[in-house]
Parts: structure tokens; sequence; C-alpha cells
């Protein structure tokens, strides 16, 4: 059984499945909140240990709680519990709200940004700007926190429009987030610059493929190294239509205070699973942790990776370009696992699931083996017209592949195993 696996005991028909579904387990109790702060945060005689660093909290005046992210409601819930006698005030906008006894939070919209995100940002900057040179600052940024955090009613509208025109253009989430952060006050470092010059600890919950955490909510405690005309070739490179685009902060003694720490990454989901696979007594290999590419192409690639006794691991999100007129249901790893109905072999059995359990339906994505096509061939499902519309969910639904968490607040992208049995 599995904590986090909703229908874990029938999804696991066979030794392998079950195998593959422990190994998605490991992936996701590594990257839960309450396990990742209460592994990596302590204090022992007045001093804080994050990951490694120290801080010393008697060389501070004032302590100040503030993020943006699905976690932050709940990463702040549990920080709070290690500071207690130490924070002064907070506020922070996440996906729950009235969670923390001293630290305000707000519960924001997601993934569109909106005036309630707005009022919570504004309430976030009202506090920061009380820091001062001998204050210290906890920014929680995770996974989210792009439409979370939004420095102005022009944000939000803007915000708004760039998601749904952006959405259907099969540009990369880097793209995205490099226009994000030319069109915010906070974004693109914008909150360090707001924090100076206070110290500042950014506890980042990385929901970007690979290490790319300046991306990670658009990088609000990350000096920025796009520029204006960055983002205007890649609004005119998907023809989104018109932006009031301003500057990030370039000048580095905004952010010479800045200390960001990651705590979740797909890199500790990856490790873990590796970690769980070798248990199990299977040879595992991290083949990539930021894989963004054609679905056809990543098949073949994760293919290419696997032999008997192996497990094949990766992290990163499949691009997918919705077709005029469809409206197929499914997400990136239902499709993958669609894809790699074309290539499974028996013995195989291949999981492509989302780190948060939204593949943008109310499935996390989806387990396949080589009965699954002949489960499918046998109800005479003609799987090349599920994948014009980009059906994937439908098709996954006649066979009882789809897995099922219900919404995990830590999102480090996509994951995916090729298990293959000896």
């Amino acid at each position: 059984m599995s904590k986090y696996i909703k229908n874990f005991k029938e999804l696991a028909s066979t030794e392998a499945r079950k195998n593959a579904l422990e190994i998605v387990s490991a992936g996701y109790e590594s990257i839960d909140t309450e396990n990742v702060i209460k592994k990596q945060v302590w204090i022992e005689q007045e001093i804080l240990h994050i990951d490694g660093q120290k801080f010393d909290l008697n060389k501070y005046e004032k302590i100040y709680i503030l993020g943006c992210g699905k976690v932050a409601c709940s990463a702040a819930f549990y920080l709070e519990r290690i500071l207690k006698a130490y924070v002064d005030e907070g506020a922070v906008v996440g996906i729950s709200e009235g969670v923390c006894e001293i630290v305000e939070t707000f519960k924001g919209t997601h993934p569109l940004p909106s005036e309630a995100n707005f009022q919570a940002s504004k309430r976030m900057q009202e506090i920061g700007a009380k820091a001062t040179e001998n204050d210290l600052v906890f920014v929680i940024v995770g996974g989210g926190g792009s439409a979370l955090l939004c420095g102005s009613s022009v944000e939000h509208k803007q915000g708004e429009r760039l998601y749904n025109k952006f959405l259907k253009s099969g540009g990369d989430i880097s793209e995205l987030n490099t226009v994000r952060k030319h069109i915010s006050d906070l974004k693109g470092g914008g909150l360090a610059k707001a924090l100076y010059p206070a110290t500042v600890v950014g506890l980042i919950f990385s929901d970007i493929p690979g290490d790319d955490y300046p991306d990670v909510a658009s990088g609000p405690t990350y000096i920025d190294e796009t520029t204006i005309e960055d983002a205007q070739k890649i609004i005119e490179k998907y023809s989104l239509g018109e932006f009031d685009l301003i500057e990030t902060p370039k000048d580095k003694k905004f952010f010479e205070k800045v200390n960001n720490i990651v705590l979740v990454s797909n890199n500790v989901a990856l490790k873990a699973m590796k970690e769980k696979a070798e248990a199990l007594g299977y040879d595992s290999l991290i083949v990539a942790n930021n894989l963004y590419g054609d679905p056809k192409e990543t098949a073949k690639f994760l293919i290419e990776k696997s032999k008997p006794g192996r497990v094949v691991l990766a992290g990163g999100e499949i691009s997918l370009t919705i077709p005029e007129g469809c409206d197929g249901k499914g997400g990136r790893n239902d499709y993958l696992a669609m894809e790699m109905l074309d290539h499974i072999k028996k013995g195989d059995v291949f999981v492509s699931f989302a780190s948060d359990g939204h593949d943008n339906t109310d499935s996390a994505g989806a387990i396949i083996d080589f009965d699954t096509k002949n489960d499918l061939e046998l109800k005479e499902v003609k799987i090349e017209k599920h994948k014009v519309c980009l059906d994937s969910y439908t098709l996954f639904e006649y066979t009882n592949n789809l897995i099922f968490t219900g919404d995990l607040e830590s999102n480090v992208s996509d994951l995916m195993i090729l298990l293959s049995e000896k």
C-alpha cells in the first residue's frame, strides 16, 4: 500500500507493477513538505541549521517569513513550528489559508493570477518593507508561485492573458517564465530588491526540470540574466500580442545578502527513486533530470537506455501542442504513456507521473505494461485515434491504468520510470 497512491492496490496487479509503484511512492515521500522541513531544518543552541548552512538567530533583531507557491502555506506552518519563538511576522500566498499562528496565510488562485493573488502579495510587500539590515527574512519559493506572486493589478491581468496565449503555443516553461519576469515588479529578483538590505534566506521548492532554480516561481530571490529584449523575442516568436515590459534588477548589491537553499527538486526525487529501485534489487540509472522534448523522441530515448534488470529514471516535461479544434482529455504524462505503448516489451513497466498529482486532470499520470497494449487490442480501442486529439485520459480509463493521488503540494516537474524485469 502507499500513503500517496490512492489506487495502489488496484494498479499493483503484478510484482513488477508493484515494484514500479513503490518507486513512485519513494519519489513522492522524498518531496513531502513535512518530511523535508523536519529533516533539513533544526535549531541547536540558538543556531539555525538548514541543509548544511548555519544562521545565528541572536544576530537578528526581527525575523519574518514570506512566501509564494502551492507549498507555501504548509511550509510556513512547519517552519513556524520550528522558529515560533523567533518569528515576528509574516505572510505567504499558497493554496490553503489560516494554517499558522503568526504567519498570515492566504489562499490564492492557480494556474491563473488574480486580484486575490495581488492582495495577498501586497500584504507580503507591506511586511517585507519593514525589514531592515539587522533583520532576517525567510522567503518560501515554490511551484505555482509565478501565478500566486502578483505585484500589481496590471500584472495579474497581463499574466492571465499571457498564460492563456502561451498554453497553446508549444513553448517551454523557461520561455514563459522569461516573459513573466518582465511584466512583474517582484519576479526576476524583484522581491530580493524590495527586501534589501535585510538578510534573505530563500527556501526553494523547485518545480523546474533540471537545475534552473532561478525559474522557480519566476525567480523572486535570484538575479535575472534575461532582458527585456529576450522577453520581446519570445512574445514575437509565438505571436502572443502586446505586453508592457519592465527590466529586472541587475545591480548585484541587492543579492549580496541573499542565500538561496534548494530543499526540494526533481534531483531529490530521482535520487530517492534510484535508492528504492536498488533496494528492490534492480540496477538503476538516472538518464536525465531535464527532459524537454517530443514525446516520440522521449519514448525512444528511454527505451534505448533500458535493459533487463534495470530501472531507467528521468525527470522533465514533454512538449505538446494542442491541435486546433481538439478537446481531448489528458496531460503530458498520460500522453507519454500512450506513446510508450508503441515500444513497450514483455517484462517492461512504464510509469509517467506528475509530482504534484495533477496531470491536467484528476489523475497524476498512468502506468502501463505489455498487457495494457493487449487489453486495448482486445477491446478494439484504436490508440492512434486517441493520439490525434491528445485524448490519453479516456484511453487509459478503458484499462484502469490511471494513477490517482489527489492534489499534492510539492511539484518537481514530471517523473518517468521504465522498469525492465530480468
